[in-house]
């Protein structure tokens, strides 16, 4: 069984979010977070992940991702609200947890 994730990413300022899906959630936010690739992560510095969910099914990771991507942004806003509502950086919690690598 695979996992997969949809992620919230963020700058400094909380200003842009960006909405993403992968199937190995620590290896691409530390991805995001170098700005080793160009893009909208990396122009816009949204290097603080603040908000994820997990699932076992990639087409219903690819469908969340859509959703998400299709609300305005008070709805963004209070879905990161809802589970981290000061808007600090998961990331460092994450590196301890092995079941959100892939492999």
């Amino acid at each position: 069984m695979r996992n997969y994730y949809v992620y919230m990413m963020t700058n400094k300022s909380h200003r842009v979010l960006y909405t993403g899906m992968t199937n190995d959630l620590i290896r691409r936010v530390s991805e995001h977070k170098s700005g080793i690739y160009p893009g909208f992560t990396q122009r816009y510095k949204a290097h603080k992940l603040v908000y994820f969910e997990h699932t076992f099914d990639v087409n219903s990771a690819i469908a969340r991702e859509k959703q998400i991507k299709g609300w305005i942004r008070a709805r963004k806003n209070a879905l990161v609200a809802a589970t981290n509502p000061e808007w600090n950086d998961l990331y460092d919690t994450l590196t301890g947890d092995p079941s959100l690598r892939s492999g």
